[in-house]
């Protein structure tokens, strides 16, 4: 990683981001596998092509997991982060996947998102949307 000229602030709004994106990310993680989903993977790296945060199983289902943690009050509400040009390249990171674990499910490949917002108080507020994208 670089550091800009400005110095460590750049270091450390990296560092805080990366620490709010893996808060949410074990949030998330909870709340697919209480509702009866297999974790497969977190975090699966592609090369240069990106990454998926969540990798799960819902029966026969394959389910690709975007995270987007936000807190309340800045930039734009988590939901409104899977672009048209997000979902193909997730779609294209779920093919990656599959060809590198062995083939298809028979149930096929969702695309999920879970959207977190942290309030400035109290307990943070997640949402599961299946078939996002």
């Amino acid at each position: 990683m670089t550091v800009g000229a400005g110095g460590g602030a750049d270091m450390h709004t990296h560092q805080a981001r990366s620490a709010l994106g893996r808060y949410g990310e074990g949030l998330a993680a909870r709340r697919l596998a209480q509702t009866g989903m297999t974790l497969l993977e977190r975090n699966w790296r592609c090369g240069r092509t990106g990454e998926i945060d969540i990798v799960a199983r819902d029966g026969d289902v394959l389910v690709v997991c975007e995270v987007k943690t936000r807190r309340a009050g800045t930039f734009q509400h988590p939901m409104a982060a899977i672009t048209a040009q997000k979902a193909q390249r997730l779609r294209g990171l779920a093919e990656r996947w599959i060809q590198t674990h062995g083939g298809a499910p028979p149930g096929g490949v969702r695309i999920d998102l879970v959207g977190i917002l942290l309030p400035r108080r109290g307990a943070p507020v997640v949402e599961h949307v299946r078939g996002a994208a």
